[in-house]
């Protein structure tokens, strides 16, 4: 193995060359899966990750790799599952924490999201995703107030997220302030957010009843 490398499949040739000679090195798998995925070879991909991780069974980075390839296929049971071997397999690791809210978020179960980002973001505070992902779970509380402030926080870290402007959006609109909810929904919007159009009609109607 090189240093460096320019071409990627001079990469992969030689991580299966390595490979060959040490079947049991799950860095190998590991990297090999990397570059599977670079090429977008997601089933060789998920291969090597499982070698991986039968090599190291306790290799967290690859179970979240298996869980956002089970997450690509709309497979939230396997994405939980493989995120909390990646949470059992090493402590403090805040991405599976990040990814096991994420899912419970899509399930609509707001405590247990709550719970899994608040973890992810005491090991690491400047997770944007976590903490944008948990503006969304105090909205779907109805904790407007909160929702916004993580909102807020999230802004003042990455300017240009545009879903946390959307999400401050939604959150000052439930709280009354049509024209600021407005404001922010167009922000999100210049960042690239793909606003609803239920959304904007929303917004229109409301603005018009505080004019």
């Amino acid at each position: 193995m090189k240093d460096r490398y320019d071409d990627i499949n001079e990469y992969i040739h030689d991580l299966q060359e390595a490979i060959e000679k040490d079947p049991k090195c799950a860095i190998h798998h590991y990297n090999l899966g990397v570059a599977m995925l670079s090429l977008g070879d997601f089933s060789e991909a998920e291969e090597c990750f499982l070698n991986a991780v039968r090599q190291s069974p306790h290799m967290a980075e690859a179970y979240v790799q298996l869980g956002g390839l089970c997450l690509q296929r709309g497979d939230l049971d396997g994405c939980l599952q493989y995120n909390k071997e990646a949470a059992e397999s090493r402590a403090k690791f805040p991405e599976p924490w990040g990814n096991i809210g994420f899912v419970h978020l899509q399930r609509g179960e707001a405590d247990e999201a709550i719970a899994a980002l608040q973890k992810a973001l005491t090991w690491n505070p400047k997770f944007v995703q976590a903490r944008s992902n948990l503006a969304s779970a105090l909205y779907m509380k109805g904790e407007y107030e909160k929702s916004a402030e993580m909102s807020r926080m999230v802004i003042r870290q990455e300017p240009s997220f545009g879903p946390a402007w959307n999400n401050l959006s939604l959150a000052v609109l439930e709280l009354g302030d049509a024209a600021k909810a407005k404001e922010y929904a167009e922000k999100a919007y210049e960042l690239g957010y793909d606003v609803p159009d239920d959304y904007w009609k929303s917004l229109k109607e409301a603005t018009e009843k505080q004019q």
